[in-house]
């Protein structure tokens, strides 16, 4: 599997945040005291981008907003990319296990070279 490299754009994950507060009517008064900040100044930096809320705060704001983390943060790098990626590997993993059963099955008949171009026409049809 390709290694994957990925890094969280604090900018846009603080606008993220801004927009999602808005949306649900919130002030930041009001998630200072969902937090039990003492001062509002965290949540500044998180929405400026100066700095991210700690997973446990990032856990607390997806269940304030009604979304999940991966909702709030903006990732940089190419998410479909590595889902195709991951979905190509995963596809091929299970045609190879259907390839190697049909050719097992195939093969323990007694037509063994029936059997192995029953597999190969499979595989030749998955790609």
């Amino acid at each position: 599997m390709e290694p994957m490299y990925l890094s969280i754009q604090p900018e846009k994950t603080g606008e993220r945040i801004k927009k999602l507060l808005l949306e649900q009517g919130y002030t930041i008064r009001e998630i200072q005291g969902a937090f039990g900040f003492e001062n509002p100044q965290a949540i500044y930096k998180w929405l400026s981008g100066k700095s991210l809320p700690s997973i446990d705060n990032f856990v607390i704001l997806s269940r304030l907003l009604h979304t999940t983390i991966e909702d709030i943060l903006v990732i940089d790098g190419d998410i479909p990319h590595l889902w195709g990626i991951l979905n190509r590997w995963l596809n091929d993993i299970c045609h190879r296990m259907i390839y190697n059963r049909i050719r097992k099955q195939m093969m323990e008949d007694e037509d063994r070279e029936e059997g192995e171009n029953h597999a190969e026409n499979y595989i030749g049809l998955c790609k």
